[in-house]
């Protein structure tokens, strides 16, 4: 599996990913609104130079978060990959935490990011409703017919 940091791809490589797996390249989550499109990352491709795997982040401080995860191939490693990919980096940049915000209807996220060590820390009751005035193409429905209301917050300590 090869992994390559996003600013080493196309541009409009990733903007084509964000937004046919996203709507935008529009990230908004209680700790902000990003532009996925502008932010550091690592992707993984396949044989015909296609992202199966995207992960992006921020570091503020000594805390990195991780603002989007995607894998195209379920089952072959590449989330959790990407996942370590960005955890060796925080090690490296000496931050303490990794984190990152879901919303509650994503019970796949919440079930493999746990498997990975992260614990829940914090719920945002009703931060979708919230998001959906800056990003009104978040859904009112989500995965398993699951009202999409509020974030969960899942920190992973490094030290």
């Amino acid at each position: 599996m090869k992994i390559y940091a996003i600013d080493n791809l196309p541009k409009n490589k990733i903007v084509e990913f964000f937004e046919l797996h996203w709507g935008s390249t529009q990230m908004v989550v209680s700790s902000g609104v990003y532009d996925c499109s502008e932010l550091d990352g690592f992707a993984v491709l396949n044989e015909e130079d296609e992202i199966i795997g995207l992960i992006t982040y921020i570091i503020k401080d000594d805390e990195c978060e991780i603002i989007s995860l995607d894998s195209i191939e379920e089952g072959k490693g590449i989330g959790t990959t990407l996942i370590k990919e960005v955890e060796n980096l925080a090690i490296k940049k000496r931050c303490r935490r990794v984190k990152l915000i879901t919303t509650n209807d994503n019970l796949l996220a919440l079930k493999f990011y746990q498997k990975r060590g992260f614990v829940l820390s914090k719920i945002f009751n009703n931060a979708v409703e919230k998001a959906r005035k800056i990003k009104p193409q978040i859904p009112l429905i989500g995965n398993d017919g699951i009202p999409i209301r509020d974030e969960i917050e899942l920190i992973k300590h490094l030290d």
